[in-house]
């Protein structure tokens, strides 16, 4: 569903701009060329990273970097126009806002929702609404991470390993003290906090990264880094082990230290 000539701009009296959030990138899908510019200048004079790209690139672009937030053009279609909604459903948990355009329905908000869409927009676009949903949707996400958070320990130990959270020391089992990065030490403090789950890149990213710009393969070389200084063998590596097409699990048991 195409709307380029129903754009509408916020004037007097618009939302102040704020800070991007903690990731801070928002993917903009639109076909038309023109409308996917207005809404990512819009995004981005609100201080938001805001890439844009068209519907079949979608897929390609989740794949290949972390987002905060996807705002998704329903595309043509009666029917088959949700069709992108559900492949990146598929792929990704990514919140998603929906754009349906002028001849968007109660039905077609009902069938987003259903479909995994967090928000949908019926209707011209009005850019102060698409920003308000967008600011409510990334607040609840923070919200959400905060919630999660785990409780700090006192540290863990594992395969002969102790980890002291508070002085951020970690000991080999010899009880020579190892020195970590501070991204090494946030990626190890991560995995010892699911012990034997696997967690995804973009889990990872988020828990060792306080940029806005990241890439969850970024994540390999922390993890490549980190088997250097805890596996015996880091060619053949029994601790930190690879999920094929999930990410990475730590493979020990942990007691924690309070």
């Amino acid at each position: 569903m195409h709307h380029p000539l129903n754009v509408r701009h916020a004037k007097a009296g618009a939302m102040p701009p704020e800070q991007p959030c903690r990731l801070g990138r928002v993917l903009v899908v639109h076909d038309d060329a023109r409308v996917r510019h207005v809404i990512t200048s819009y995004l981005a004079d609100h201080r938001y990273l805001a890439v844009g790209c068209a519907g079949g690139e979608v897929l390609r672009h989740l794949r290949s970097g972390l987002f905060s937030l996807v705002v998704l053009d329903a595309g043509p279609g009666p029917s088959g126009g949700f069709d992108r909604l559900r492949q990146v459903r598929a792929q990704s948990d990514v919140p998603v806002i929906l754009i349906t355009g002028r001849h968007g329905t109660d039905i077609d908000r009902v069938l987003g929702l259903e479909l995994g869409a967090d928000d949908v927009l019926c209707g011209a676009l009005h850019l102060r609404a698409l920003l308000a949903g967008a600011r409510a949707i990334l607040r609840r996400q923070q919200a959400g991470r905060q919630a999660a958070a785990p409780p700090l320990r006192g540290g863990y130990r594992f395969a002969g390993w102790e980890l002291q959270h508070r002085r951020r020391v970690l000991k080999n089992p010899a009880g020579e003290t190892v020195r970590l990065t501070r991204k090494e030490f946030a990626l190890l403090v991560a995995l010892l906090d699911a012990p034997g789950r696997p967690l995804s890149r973009a889990h990872l990213v988020r828990a060792t990264s306080t940029h806005e710009d990241v890439y969850d393969r970024s994540i390999d070389v922390q993890v490549l880094r980190l088997r250097r200084k805890i596996e015996a063998d880091p060619r053949a590596p029994r601790l930190i082990r690879a999920e094929r097409g999930i990410g990475y699990v730590l493979d020990a048991a942990v007691e924690i230290l309070f």
